[in-house]
């Protein structure tokens, strides 16, 4: 046996796997986490950037589901209000497609499912006065407010990844499992290329296959015989593409849209980046390579065509400056429509009689993950009988250790340390790092003190910051997945920040991690 065995191996970088990873090292374990890519770089950055319960899955008597999601909404908040705010929701009401009766039911218990005391309640409007109608088209008269929350959803995935860090996690970005093989005591598991072209082999008493689009491609290198597949995971997970397109501002007014289509599905308008409108999503049974998944010309119709049914400006497919896809791992349920298939998660145990538990997660939502994760280790405790108990209920992620109307007051001490930073740039970094922010300016009382600025109040000292504590080591990191700063990029500032990348990296991370 190897000189170090892990007790729980997880494959994969998302919110779910860096999820897990963070609850069990914060039980006492010793944990390994790999993923292929850069954390985050798949499903988990590609959502629709919101923390809510989903008021269209009642619909489908997802009660379940809702009311978890509801109740997490507000812990997560609790637990991350840096990254993690409070919004407000315009529905419109479109005669001849879901009756208002029907929508102050689902909205009375979209209020009271789920335990809500922060958030402020739903109640109607009327458009004709109301200053959300001012963007809407004259026939849309009356309408429905109600709250949820908006997250920066790769930001998430990396604060449970650096918490469980902070924990005694190993994480290992840019790893691929090669292979997973089950001998009598412990998974015996080969990994590259990673930092090294060598592969490595570790062992691990329990493996869990959070690989999202990947799970059926992981449980295809699981090169063991007794692996005792499920019909689901022979099938193969079945994937569903949610596509979304930013362009320029629609409007002014700082709520968010949730608007009815005929065809029965929703589609949001939120408010991005203070510049943008972030419009999605679609669904879209999806079967080819999940690293080729793309917006198709068909779905930017689409979704130009469902906006412009409601705005007076409309949109077209030449105002589109940015769009992205992520594919939905679910569960497969045979022959469901894609907008009707649960988005809720499945996990399947495989743990034949005195051999090494194998834990495939299928479907989950970003709303879900802590929940999925306490699930995960409840089921998986039997065999670590060192475990300590849940704990995460209530422990912040790194950063938010402030309360959840404590934002302005960080920003203006991050501004007083550093008055010349600008309002804009020091709301960027309270918004990104929470209280982190002042350790990571360090002790800087001006922008010449943060050495080279690449562009759009992005300076040395942080991308020195997320070489050092972040795993960034591309451009793509920095400005598509920790700092979203891609849209203020040009091209020519993005060429310099890789050039500087490539020569850091060389030299070795620029500090130790910070403690969060």
């Amino acid at each position: 046996m190897p000189a170090q065995v892990y007790d729980i191996a997880v494959i994969g970088g998302g919110v779910n796997g860096c999820g897990i990873a963070r609850d069990a090292a914060g039980r006492g374990l010793k944990v390994l986490l790999v993923e292929q890519n850069d954390l985050a770089s798949g499903t988990s950055s590609m959502s629709t950037k919101l923390i809510h319960g989903g008021l269209r899955y009642l619909e489908q008597y997802e009660f379940k589901l809702v009311r978890e999601s509801l109740i997490e909404r507000e812990i997560l908040w609790q637990m991350a209000p840096h990254i993690i705010q409070p919004l407000r929701f315009v529905l419109p009401h479109s005669p001849g497609l879901r009756p208002a009766w029907l929508i102050r039911i689902g909205l009375f218990l979209y209020d009271h499912i789920g335990g809500r005391k922060l958030l402020p309640a739903s109640h109607g409007l009327d458009l004709t006065h109301d200053p959300a109608g001012k963007p809407l088209k004259q026939d849309v008269k009356r309408g429905f407010e109600y709250s949820d929350c908006r997250v920066d959803d790769a930001r998430l995935v990396v604060l449970n990844a650096m918490d469980a860090r902070a924990h005694g996690a190993d994480l290992r970005p840019r790893t691929r499992m090669l292979s997973a093989r089950r001998t009598a005591e412990h998974w015996d598991i080969e990994l590259g290329p990673g930092g090294s072209r060598t592969p490595t082999h570790v062992a691990a008493r329990i493996l869990v296959n959070a690989a999202g689009p990947w799970v059926g491609v992981v449980a295809d290198h699981l090169a063991d015989e007794e692996t005792q597949r499920t019909p689901q995971q022979r099938s193969g997970v079945h994937l569903v593409k949610g596509s979304h397109i930013v362009v320029p501002r629609l409007y002014d007014n700082p709520r968010a849209y949730i608007f009815q289509t005929p065809d029965g599905r929703i589609v949001f308008a939120i408010p991005y980046q203070d510049d943008y409108t972030l419009i999605g999503t679609t669904d879209v049974d999806y079967n080819d390579d999940p690293g080729k998944v793309c917006i198709s010309d068909d779905e930017v119709r689409y979704l130009c065509a469902a906006i412009s049914s409601y705005f007076i400006k409309q949109v077209t497919p030449a105002d589109v400056i940015w769009s992205f896809s992520g594919l939905r791992p679910l569960f497969d349920e045979g022959d469901v429509s894609a907008k009707e298939r649960s988005r809720d998660y499945v996990l399947e145990l495989d743990a034949p009689q005195g051999r090494p538990p194998l834990l495939t997660i299928f479907g989950g939502k970003i709303t879900t993950y802590r929940h999925l994760a306490e699930d995960v280790l409840r089921q998986l405790t039997p065999f670590l009988p060192a475990a300590g108990p849940p704990w995460t209920r209530g422990a912040v992620l790194p950063g938010g250790d402030f309360p959840v109307d404590g934002l302005a007051r960080l920003q203006h001490e991050l501004l007083d340390k550093c008055p010349d930073l600008g309002d804009k740039t020091a709301a960027r970094l309270v918004h990104a790092y929470g209280t982190l922010a002042a350790d990571m300016l360090g002790g800087a009382g001006s922008v010449a003190d943060l050495g080279r600025h690449f562009g759009a109040g992005l300076y040395q000292r942080e991308v020195d910051y997320l070489i050092a504590n972040e795993w960034a080591a591309s451009a793509d990191d920095i400005l598509w997945r920790r700092c979203k700063l891609g849209l203020r990029f040009s091209q020519r500032e993005t060429r310099k920040l890789q050039d500087y990348l490539k020569t850091r990296l060389a030299k070795g991370s620029a500090a130790p991690p910070l403690q969060p």
